[in-house]
Order: C-alpha cells, then sequence, then structure tokens
C-alpha cells in the first residue's frame, strides 16, 4: 500500500510537484475546435478574447484520417498564440486509441508550458489516470516542465459513472469531470439518440381526475441526466474538484441548451462545453450568477454580521447555513468580476440598491 505521504511526490525524476490544490479560474464555456482546420484555426486569436477555456479536439469530431493533422495544427496554434488569461486545453484521444500515445508525447514535449489541462475521454476508472498520472509525470521531466499538467476526465460510461468517486480523488493533477452524455446513453443502453438534453418520452403524468383516463392529464418532461450530474458534483465536490454539463448536440435550440446549462449550474457545475460560437453566450450568461442572485447574496453577508445566529429578511429566515450559500454566490461573482468590467458594474449597481 503507497503511503498518503507519496500522493504529493512527483511521479518521475525530474518532473514538477504536483499542485495540492485546484486553482479556480473563470471556465464558465470550454470552447471546442478542430485544431486541423484552416478556418477554425485563424478564429482562435479572436475566440481566445471571448472564452475562458479554449479546447483543441484530437478526439471524436475529427476523422481517422485527419487525427495527425488535428495535432499538428494544436502544435502551431499554441506556438504561435498569446492566450492571455484564457486556458487552452486539449482533448486527446481515448486510452485504447492507437493515437493517444503520440498525442500525449507531443503535446508535452512541444507545447507543455502552454497547455492547460488534457482531457482524457472514456475514462473508466482510477487505473487510467493513474496510467496517465505517470507517463505525464515522465514527460513533464523530459522537457523540463516547471508546472505540472493537469488531467481532466469525461465521464461517458457506465463504469466510469460507477467509480466516479475513486475517479475524482485519483491524483493530485485532477482539475474536474465532464458529463460525456451521448457516449454514457450509448454505454446504458439508453433509447436516446440525442446529444445531451432530454427527451419527450421521459415524463411524469398527472392522475386521472374522475373516470376519464385521458382528459386533463398535464405530462412533465424530465431531465435523463439529473442523477448522473448529481453524482458528478458530489465526486468533485468531495475531492476538490470542478464539475461540468458537456455538449449540447443541438445548436440551433437556444431555448432547451439554456435550460439544461442553468440545471448544471443550479446543482454545482461551474461550466459546460461550447460546441459553436452561438453557446459561448448562453454559457456566460446561465454560469455567471444574475445581479440580482449577487445583491441578495452580499444583502445577506451584510446583514448576518459574524454570520452567526439568524436574522430575518424579507420574512425569510436567515441563519448560519443561509450565509454559506451566499458566500458560494458571492464569491463566484467577485471571481468573474475581477477581469469582467461589465459583470462587475452589473453587480455593483444591483447591490447599492438592495442595501440601499
Amino acid at each position: 500500500m503507497r503511503s498518503p505521504k507519496d500522493f504529493f511526490a512527483p511521479l518521475a525524476l525530474g518532473a514538477p510537484a504536483p499542485v495540492r490544490e485546484i486553482p479556480v479560474t473563470p471556465s464558465r464555456m470550454i470552447h471546442f475546435f478542430d485544431p486541423g482546420n484552416e478556418k477554425m484555426a485563424a478564429k482562435v486569436p479572436d475566440l481566445a478574447k471571448k472564452v475562458d477555456v479554449l479546447l483543441g479536439n484530437l478526439e471524436d469530431a475529427v476523422r481517422a484520417d485527419r487525427k495527425e493533422a488535428a495535432r499538428a495544427g494544436l502544435v502551431a496554434i499554441a506556438k504561435a498564440n498569446d492566450f492571455g488569461k484564457t486556458q487552452l486545453w486539449t482533448r486527446v484521444n481515448s486510452l485504447d486509441s492507437p493515437w493517444v500515445l503520440d498525442d500525449l508525447i507531443t503535446l508535452v514535449t512541444e507545447i507543455g508550458d502552454k497547455l492547460d489541462v488534457i482531457m482524457v475521454p472514456k475514462v473508466e476508472g482510477a487505473q487510467d489516470i493513474h496510467y496517465v498520472d505517470r507517463l505525464l509525470a515522465q514527460l513533464e521531466a523530459r522537457a523540463g516542465l516547471t508546472k505540472p499538467l493537469l488531467v481532466h476526465a469525461i465521464l461517458e460510461t457506465a463504469s466510469g459513472v460507477a467509480n466516479v468517486e475513486e475517479i475524482a480523488g485519483a491524483s493530485p493533477r485532477m482539475q474536474g469531470i465532464s458529463l460525456g452524455p451521448a457516449d454514457l446513453a450509448a454505454s446504458r443502453r439508453m433509447k436516446t439518440t440525442r446529444v445531451g438534453g432530454g427527451h419527450p418520452g421521459y415524463l411524469v403524468r398527472t392522475d386521472p381526475v374522475g373516470e376519464d383516463l385521458t382528459a386533463g392529464r398535464t405530462t412533465y418532461q424530465q431531465d435523463l441526466w439529473h442523477y448522473t450530474v448529481a453524482r458528478m458534483v458530489d465526486a468533485c465536490a468531495m475531492h476538490g474538484i470542478l464539475p461540468y454539463y458537456g455538449p449540447f448536440g443541438d445548436i440551433r435550440d437556444v431555448v432547451a441548451c439554456e435550460d439544461q446549462f442553468r440545471n448544471a449550474f443550479l446543482l454545482g457545475c461551474v461550466g459546460a462545453w461550447s460546441l459553436h460560437p452561438v453557446q459561448i453566450d448562453i454559457a456566460k450568461k446561465v454560469f455567471s450568477p444574475s445581479p440580482s442572485d449577487v445583491a441578495w447574496a452580499r444583502r445577506v453577508i451584510a446583514e448576518m454580521g459574524d454570520g452567526t445566529g439568524a436574522v430575518m429578511i424579507d420574512g425569510k429566515m436567515q441563519d448560519d447555513a443561509s450565509v454559506k450559500q451566499c458566500r458560494v454566490v458571492a464569491e463566484l461573482a467577485d471571481a468573474l468580476a475581477a477581469d469582467d468590467p461589465e459583470l462587475a458594474a452589473a453587480y455593483d449597481a444591483a447591490t447599492k440598491e438592495a442595501l440601499g
């Protein structure tokens, strides 16, 4: 059995020391792009100004005959651009693919100093993270990196969901976990062909009134992903890492996309994937607390004083648990406002009005 003291020791001679706390920076949207697509690559400098995270995708959306071009494209893009405060991530190919080893060797040794996070698809258990963890340490040592790369797992198999707690705690490198609804649906044998979102057949119906079993019965569509997202959020919170909703495939349905993102935000997710520019603003809106919510949170914190006891505010009882909830909202608002003057102004105006 490995000693707990060894958990934060480098896994290779010359590798940087593992982080002891995951950096929490805005990551409301993880925007995917194909680095092998010249038109997409040309848009990267402008996209970097609009998003929290840019992710060069090497996996499922890239055809087998274009894998090497996508990898080379990401290297070229990383070397040619200064991303400022925008994080640069990549999604490598799955661990059972013939491309992943070259993905990791090439990216870490050539642009490891530019990358923040490596997203690993189809993680099934801690063993997958342990493999990547050791390999990254060896490559970091070879490349002379001084900062360890972080790892993000995608939850897209039944085994991954069953083992989500051990995945979340498998390595100090673990930055977060995303829901991968499409592959997860296939793994579970779910009968939906949608990429994220609900399904009109997954519903509850009100009881009948009287003898007529068909009249006046209202139906309500349910969330296929509620259980999995909630379990993922708990596993991430338990281990101090960050949960994310994944993709919403129907680009045209911006209303349902916003609803799905908001469900995830309310449950505790910090961001979601954006597959098209139209989803960037949706994610930015949803994963930023509203000015009214921020104003209320700051008012409760102010009126609670030292945070103990209980007070009545607008007829609602507030106590120490209320303050803890409000601090989550207020601290997120402060972090986002630090880099967004427009958001900061909206939060301050709403707070001044609420506090009189």
